[in-house]
């Protein structure tokens, strides 16, 4: 009998999931071609409308993925040889939206919206993605990996040129779409391009899409689309080269140093599109000055830490350069390695780029290929040489969703200089990779073998490792082992250590449980293992990280987190880094634990806050911490945001103790959709540093900006006395030939 019972209630299920399958690779629709232009307005009222039929029956990812949408979304498609015509309609249940800003590149999980993503290769991989929300806001961005991590699979730095109209009337809102083909790359002998269409509704409280997805997976994973076919076959695309050049103008003044001066550039940046699938991307003399400042952080560990690229000529195509090694341990290329160096007193400092030029894309329907070759100066002052960077890969499709990748580095000097070793003239590092994604998202990993070339370095100068991880409705799973040696090296890449050796094991637990309150239940338990081959495979690191969440319906969660971590010091560590502190010593071993309550608010309250509170053992004391980011809105027009960190350490004497803040208020006016100023002040009293950074940007034309920047440093521990200014203009401006 209890066979039959559970037999009677899993047949269902696994039908219903079977048949969800089925539905996102059944789902499809014909784009009939039209000879007419279609004036956009937001309605779709035109007759030339009629010729295309509705598609709808939306499906809910959250809070459940197993009914249909209660506020269903329809479409339709129109095509003629230059351009693709999207038309929406979404049902509302109300006019009551969540708009924080008037911002292009809007966050389209934190407002209501829709989002087009348009597979254009029927890879299952890579995709072009198109946002618009009530009030008619664009956002774009290039989706890689198969959109299986919503951290690394998502580069909206992208941009391109398009245009999107909007109406709201009651019930419903209207969204009208004019998307040339040459914003896309795309094959043009394929009939048909994979695509799906999400929306989130922040009033219904739902997130719903076209093509079914299972909830344990992340919206929008390509695995999971339907198919759009061109009635006609796609002419070659002719996409325009697109000229982007700049005037900048800046004064500073070092107060430190007691120097002062202005500077005048020009340059500018060049897009070639060659064929249908690649891209040329030219620099000369870039300047990066209204690149918005890095967030401060509070580093408590004995490593480096890395800050994401927002530098928009390393955005195209970024995830055939990036996209190598293991992102907490080593990544043999990271981008920001270029163009940014150290002073001869640690300090960062930018090391100018020259020129540069990147080649990008398809060379068929399974081989990307990809080719970075960058020049920055010298800088005889601070003993930093000039260097010749590069970069090439190929990524080849193998099986359904998987492929196999190669990649070469190579950083050298451009020539002799008495300050540097002969081993620091020149670094190298080849590898290759395996990367699984099945054809259902529930199996992905990856098997890597980097080795590197550096003078005088040649014993154990490899990294290799492995990583498999099975994703269900229920249970997530997965094991990483990691090998490190001692003598590699990436001088243009990021890694925490050298020689080590790691074990990485996690499970997940997924709970939908009946409660009309509660979405579900998650408990997880990871851990990693690193030890050290060099002092006989000693365990060096050991965690375990317990976590419990609970989500709600109405968007909020609560977390409960218990981390425990034994950890022995090969070299003595001062967590503090405290100008004055007294190390840890070395050679000496530390078993703590920590636990930490979370609790994030509802995001569509005008007020919302995200806060946790922790407290441990640390080292050979305690941590009290508390960290909150607290935000509110004056939808559009204005938000404010201010993160309020604080860690109480306390170490028993001669160590290190000390009260660590991080205060960073953000003042952000929308004022349209083309004008926009951003205020933001950091206060981290780690780094003993007071930063204003207060930025205007006018668009006053489509992705031609004029912006003015103030930067502001001040030394917190010297009564703020200030450390450098600068005054910014600077002025871009797109052309499409």
């Amino acid at each position: 009998m209890i066979k039959i019972k559970i037999l009677s209630n899993t047949f269902p299920l696994f039908f219903l999931l079977f048949n969800v399958s089925l539905m996102a690779q059944d789902k499809e629709f014909l784009i009939p071609s039209i000879n007419v232009d279609i004036k956009l307005d937001g309605k779709g009222d035109e007759a030339v409308w009629e010729k295309a039929k509705w598609s709808a029956d939306f499906w809910m990812w959250r809070p459940t993925d197993t009914l249909q949408a209660n506020k269903q979304t329809q479409f339709k498609m129109l095509r003629d040889d230059q351009n693709l015509y999207i038309l929406i309609k979404s049902a509302t249940d109300g006019n009551t939206f969540t708009t924080p800003n008037l911002k292009r590149d809007f966050e389209w999980y934190e407002s209501d919206s829709v989002t087009l993503l348009f597979d254009t290769f029927n890879d299952a991989t890579n995709a072009f993605s198109f946002s618009t929300n009530p009030l008619g806001l664009k956002a774009d961005g290039l989706i890689s990996g198969g959109n299986q991590n919503y951290r690394t699979d998502r580069n909206y730095a992208w941009d391109t040129k398009w245009t999107v109209e909007t109406t709201i009337e009651e019930g419903k809102f209207t969204a009208e779409f004019k998307i040339p083909f040459s914003a896309f790359f795309y094959d043009n002998t394929q009939t048909s391009w994979r695509f799906n269409i999400y929306r989130r509704n922040f009033e219904g409280n739902e997130t719903s899409v076209w093509a079914p997805t299972p909830q344990n997976q992340i919206i929008g994973n390509l695995a999971f689309m339907g198919k759009m076919v061109f009635e006609k076959p796609l002419k070659k695309a002719r996409n325009p080269i697109s000229i982007i050049p700049f005037l900048s103008a800046a004064k500073n003044e070092d107060f430190e140093n007691v120097t002062n001066g202005s500077n005048f550039a020009i340059g500018g940046d060049a897009k070639i599109p060659i064929g249908n699938a690649l891209n040329l991307d030219l620099t000369l003399n870039p300047d990066f000055s209204q690149v918005e400042v890095d967030d401060q952080v509070v580093n408590l560990t004995r490593f480096a830490i890395s800050l994401p690229e927002k530098r928009q000529f390393f955005t195209q195509n970024d995830d055939l350069f990036k996209d190598f090694g293991a992102n907490n341990d080593v990544t043999p290329f990271f981008s920001r390695r270029i163009g940014v160096a150290e002073d001869l007193d640690g300090n960062t400092i930018e090391n100018k780029i020259i020129a540069g030029a990147r080649l990008s894309g398809k060379l068929n329907s399974n081989l990307r290929i990809g080719f970075l070759n960058i020049l920055t100066d010298a800088d005889i002052a601070n003993e930093i040489p000039s260097n010749l960077n590069t970069v090439f890969t190929l990524r080849q499709k193998v099986f359904n969703r998987s492929n196999v990748s190669f990649f070469f580095i190579d950083r050298r000097t451009t020539e002799e200089y008495d300050f540097i070793s002969k081993e620091e003239e020149k670094n190298s590092v080849t590898g290759i990779e395996y990367n699984l994604a099945s054809a259902d998202s529930k199996w992905n990993g990856r098997v890597f073998f980097h080795k590197s070339y550096t003078e005088g370095l040649n014993e154990d100068d490899i990294i290799s490792g492995a990583k498999l991880q099975r994703n269900t409705l229920r249970h997530r799973v997965g094991m990483e082992v990691i090998h490190g040696g001692e003598d590699f090296r990436s001088d243009l890449g990021f890694f925490r250590r050298t020689g080590f050796l790691k074990l990485s094991p996690e499970y997940t637990y997924r709970i939908y449980p009946k409660n009309p309150n509660v979405t579900s239940y998650e408990i997880s338990e990871r851990s990693f293992f690193v030890f050290n081959p060099e002092i006989n495979y000693k365990l060096t690191d050991r965690w375990f990280i317990t976590t419990f969440r609970k989500r709600y319906l109405n968007n909020t969660s609560l977390d409960l987190r218990i981390i425990n971590r034994y950890e022995f010091l090969t070299t003595g560590f001062d967590p503090t880094r405290s100008s004055d502190g007294i190390d840890l010593p070395s050679n000496s071993s530390y078993n703590f634990t920590d636990v930490e309550l979370g609790y994030r608010s509802d995001q569509r309250k005008k007020f919302n806050f995200d806060s946790k509170i922790s407290y441990g053992s640390f080292y050979n004391g305690t941590k009290f911490a508390v960290e909150n980011e607290l935000k509110w809105r004056k939808q559009p027009i204005f938000n404010a945001s201010m993160i309020v960190n604080f860690n109480a350490i306390k170490l028993p004497e001669p160590y290190s103790s000390k009260n660590i803040w991080l205060i960073s208020p953000k003042l952000d006016f929308t004022f349209t959709k083309t004008l926009f100023w951003t205020t933001f002040v950091q206060y981290n009293s780690q780094g003993e540093n007071l930063g204003v950074n207060s930025r205007l940007q006018w668009r006053f034309a489509p992705l031609s900006d004029l912006f003015i920047v103030y930067n502001d440093n001040y030394i917190s521990t010297d009564n703020f006395s200030p450390r450098y200014r600068s005054f910014n203009l600077k002025l871009t401006y797109w052309l499409n030939l």
